[in-house]
């Protein structure tokens, strides 16, 4: 009997929403989407990696992303030198905002990220981003102004206790978050892949990741690509075997204007998964760098476009809402 594709939960997923989806109506945009609540999809990372097939994953863009997460950046000049432009929008909205205002010169996007490119002090002033992966996961920000390296830390506790059950790196800190912060301290993006989960197997490690929020078309399949990663990564540098990659859901969704793309995606037949490894042995996490990968054998079809329908948790005061 032929195994099934493991992209095929990913694809079953899309279907099993735009079938039985509750439809709604996103407040931030009035953009219909279709919803469910508390799905789930696993890989096991030793039948190929799942970066999907049915149509182009940006690579790059996963690979430096999820550098910049890893070396606890928050600048988005690290993406922008490295020509990775996914972050781009939202410093851009935070300026853009300041310029209404008259509080700095009008630029349209491709001045600010040229700026942000070839001067150095722009963009220590205007890249950054706080509150967002970067930040949580290697410097948590606490009251006494210390900061916790979760990652590290992780690592660490699975290094001295094996079978730890508290592996846990969190990015959803609600002192800084929605109408719970106070308005200074509003993050500026809404953090939607908010907690991961590492555990040794049998000498194998699996992550899970829960995400509140997921973009089934143009999100999910970058973020199975990313923890997938991360779990080979920590694997490498723990010395075990990279186990599963378990991706479990809050609200899974498809905007109204993604139908017709899920649709196409739907249509193809995935191909066999590429094979990713790693070309040296990492001694830590701040020891990878993103040449130490290698994807082979990637055969995709090709890319779906489609419009990322929310770009970014901009606080209101009007409203004292955020989009997200």
């Amino acid at each position: 009997m032929a195994v099934k594709h493991q992209e095929y939960q990913y694809l079953d997923l899309l279907q099993e929403v735009l079938d039985d989806g509750q439809k709604k109506v996103d407040r931030g945009t009035d953009i219909e989407l279709r919803s469910l609540f508390g799905k789930k999809i696993r890989f096991d990372l030793s039948k190929g990696f799942p970066l999907l097939t049915t149509k182009k994953v940006y690579w790059s863009g996963v690979l430096h992303e999820l550098y910049w997460f890893m070396s606890g950046q928050t600048n988005i000049k690290y993406l922008v030198d490295n020509n990775v432009h996914i972050w781009d929008d939202y410093p851009y909205k935070i300026y853009s905002k300041k310029a209404e205002e008259g509080k700095v010169p009008v630029l349209t996007k491709d001045e600010f990220v040229g700026k942000v490119k070839d001067d150095k002090k722009f963009a220590t002033k205007f890249g950054n981003l706080p509150r967002i992966y970067g930040e949580m996961w290697r410097h948590w920000p606490t009251r006494t102004n210390r900061t916790i390296d979760q990652l590290a830390w992780v690592m660490q506790e699975m290094k001295d206790d094996p079978d730890a059950k508290n592996l846990i790196v969190n990015s959803w800190n609600p002192e800084y978050l929605y109408t719970m912060a106070i308005n200074k301290d509003a993050s500026r993006f809404p953090i939607c892949h908010n907690m991961y989960q590492i555990s040794n197997r049998n000498g194998k490690l699996s992550l899970q990741l829960y995400q509140r929020s997921a973009d089934l078309f143009l999100g999910v399949p970058f973020n199975i690509a990313s923890y997938s990663l991360l779990a080979i990564i920590l694997a490498d540098i723990a010395g075990l075997e990279p186990g599963e990659f378990v991706h479990t859901f809050g609200d899974a969704h498809v905007y109204g204007n993604h139908i017709d793309q899920v649709k196409e995606q739907l249509s193809r037949k995935p191909r066999p998964f590429p094979t990713l490894k790693i070309k040296r042995k990492l001694k830590s996490i701040d020891d990878f760098r993103t040449d130490d990968v290698i994807l082979e054998n990637y055969d995709p079809y090709p890319a779906v476009k489609a419009e990322l329908t929310v770009a970014g948790g901009l606080f209101d005061k009007k409203t004292g809402k955020m989009a997200g």
